[in-house]
């Protein structure tokens, strides 16, 4: 019996080692970049216009030994990520602004290295009367804005890019049904969204949650699709944003329609990942329409494949 009892315990050692040598891993060595170094390019930039020719663009490149990906600050409450180390981006603060980009090289096993660079930029565009409308051009003005959930089609979902023959990349031609106080949405009614101007521009601030996540970007990010979720889902729903106007850039502002009527050939967005009451990711609204008293936007879903529509009012 003690023999047997000897064996058992024998094999099970052997077994476990075994298993414990199976699940070794090896990872490498863990190395922090070195030699970060970052150039921006200034479109436009001459001995006539050192700021820039006024669309804001600027091109940025960075290198460094060892390094993975490369993560940027903006200046401008905006951030990416480029593992190539060249990214373009796009400041739309009117006027001559100096921002500081911070860059973190990121190595192997999430090490940082980081790097900044200070810019002066030039950006020449605004659109005056959506200022106003969104919240008024005197500083102080706001305004608070909900969903125009009284209205037929006041969310809608079509392509980015695809044309059937209809320009339907530049209207909701996928889904296009939904009805005034839609009992599945009905969570996300509650949600007020203020447009204050203030002396350095627009700022934005979603004051009343919840954030309402379509079922297309809650399999993106893990979470119950095609419902409300607070702010432990949706991070960056609460706190106040910048927003900044560029010209539109999208195909469906370029060349395509809605109702027959062209879109206005503006974008805004917000900084620190804001968004009105969607929970689609990072984007942009491209401005369909818009009123003292409504507004009628247009956003490609972050990662792309899906364009959402949504209608707003001013509260009463």
């Amino acid at each position: 019996m003690k023999q047997i009892k000897y064996l058992f315990s024998l094999c099970l050692t052997l077994a476990l080692f075994t298993s414990c040598e199976e699940d070794s891993h090896e990872f490498g060595p863990i190395t922090a970049p070195t030699n970060v170094q970052v150039t921006a390019e200034i479109v436009g930039q001459d001995a006539d216009n050192p700021n820039g020719d006024g669309d804001g663009f600027v091109n940025f490149t960075v290198t460094a030994v060892n390094g993975v990906t490369y993560q940027f600050n903006f200046g401008d409450g905006n951030s990416e990520v480029a593992p190539s180390g060249m990214i373009s981006h796009r400041y739309s603060q009117t006027g001559i602004n100096d921002y500081t980009v911070i860059i973190n090289a990121v190595g192997t096993g999430g090490t940082l290295s980081s790097t900044s660079i200070d810019i002066s930029v030039f950006s020449s565009f605004e659109d005056l009367e959506a200022l106003e409308f969104l919240s008024g051009l005197n500083e102080g003005d706001t305004k608070t804005w909900v969903w125009a959930s009284d209205i037929p089609l006041h969310i809608g979902l079509g392509p980015v890019t695809d044309d059937y023959g209809g320009g339907e990349f530049a209207w909701p031609n996928w889904w296009n049904a939904i009805q005034p106080n839609d009992p599945e949405k009905s969570c996300m009614y509650t949600n007020e969204f203020v447009f204050t101007t203030t002396a350095n521009g627009l700022t934005f601030e979603q004051t009343v949650g919840p954030a309402f996540v379509p079922g297309a970007y809650a399999d993106v990010i893990g979470v119950g699709g095609d419902t409300c979720h607070d702010d432990t889902v949706a991070t960056t729903m609460f706190g106040v944003k910048n927003v900044s106007f560029s010209p539109s850039s999208s195909k469906a502002a370029l060349e395509g329609s809605y109702d027959d009527v062209p879109y206005r050939m503006t974008s805004f967005q917000f900084s620190d990942g804001g968004f009105m009451g969607w929970y689609i990711g990072e984007v942009v609204y491209d401005i369909i329409s818009i009123s003292a008293t409504e507004l009628h936007v247009r956003s490609i879903q972050e990662g792309g494949g899906f364009a959402w529509y949504a209608k707003y009012k001013v509260a009463n």
